[in-house]
């Protein structure tokens, strides 16, 4: 009995060591939804230590590069990670403030896909790889084409493979100011781990959709059997924001009510040690400030909400 006992405990150790392994590595490029042009969207997720990034958004990607080699992230120069470390992209729409890094940073980058829902990729070719906005890097579009990025235009909700990485993916759709679109991304690794990252959106409740309560569906199994190491979402103004003044986004408030669902659907009583990392902060008076202290207040899920630093490693 004593024996058994033994195993079973060593059984269990190496259960929950797996549980709570780190296998991804996570760097924000840029953090903030707008105000702040060195600190836009952008995080590269990768297998821990392959140094093989798959950039979530490109707001910014030079300036968060070089705060991560301040940070000791990266040993080489900036130019080294953007052409070599980054591997693809995935652009979740059109916005800005999710892609102007890519933009001005083409004349230097190296070849690689575009990963992106059909309306961003028309968005991308139609509107800035043009030679009246800027050139056209792309492989697709006016002329002269120079080719350095590839579209890849995946369907909603099709599972597909990101090339030169060995990361799996698979978009959906987001509402983000009903009609107009986002979407968000969940990348799976080799020993089937997972990270979902959102775009911009908006509630369901608010945008009059039933888009997230799709993915939250989708994801619930992910919940159940502890795969999914951590949701990346928006939260762009505290709750005290009109929600006819919120313009397809998120406050503390409507994060917790989405975040209820997904409980729900995953017949889980809470979504205790499951990291929610805040993103698309928007600066502004002490907006991040109040929004922080709504959720050390209010987290009826009991997530661990994460905030984090630009240039600064995280480990999931």
């Amino acid at each position: 009995m004593l024996k058994f006992l033994k195993i079973f405990l060593l059984f269990s150790f190496f259960i929950n060591l797996n549980l709570y392994a780190q296998s991804f590595d996570l760097i924000p490029l840029g953090i903030y939804g707008g105000g702040d042009e060195s600190n836009l969207s952008a995080y590269l997720i990768g297998e821990k230590d392959k140094n093989e990034f798959l950039s979530l958004d490109a707001g910014t990607l030079r300036a968060g590069i070089n705060k991560a080699i301040e940070n000791q992230v990266f040993e080489e120069n900036a130019e080294e990670v953007l052409r070599n470390y980054i591997k693809a992209y995935f652009i979740s729409h059109g916005h800005l403030d999710h892609l102007s890094g890519m933009i001005i940073n083409s004349p230097d980058d190296s070849k690689k896909n575009i990963y992106a829902l059909p309306f961003t990729i028309e968005i991308l070719k139609n509107r800035y790889f043009t030679n009246d906005a800027w050139s056209n890097f792309a492989n697709e579009g006016d002329q002269p084409i120079l080719g350095t990025y590839t579209y890849r235009r995946k369907k909603d909700q099709e599972k597909f493979a990101i090339e030169n990485t060995s990361l799996q993916a698979q978009i959906f759709e987001l509402s983000h100011i009903n009609p107009y679109k986002s979407s968000a991304v969940l990348i799976t690794n080799s020993v089937g781990e997972s990270i979902l990252y959102f775009g911009d959106t908006g509630a369901d409740r608010v945008e009059k959709t039933d888009k997230l309560e799709k993915i939250w569906t989708e994801i619930s199994p992910l919940i159940k059997d502890k795969t999914l190491k951590a949701i990346l979402i928006e939260t762009s103004f505290d709750s005290s924001r009109k929600e006819e003044l919120l313009f397809g986004h998120l406050t503390p408030d409507l994060l917790n009510e989405e975040l209820q669902v997904l409980a729900k659907k995953a017949n889980q009583k809470d979504l205790k040690n499951l990291k929610v990392i805040i993103t698309h902060l928007k600066p502004g008076g002490n907006q991040i400030q109040k929004i922080k202290e709504e959720y050390q207040q209010k987290n009826p899920t009991k997530v661990e909400f994460i905030f984090p630093q630009q240039g600064e490693l995280m480990q999931l």
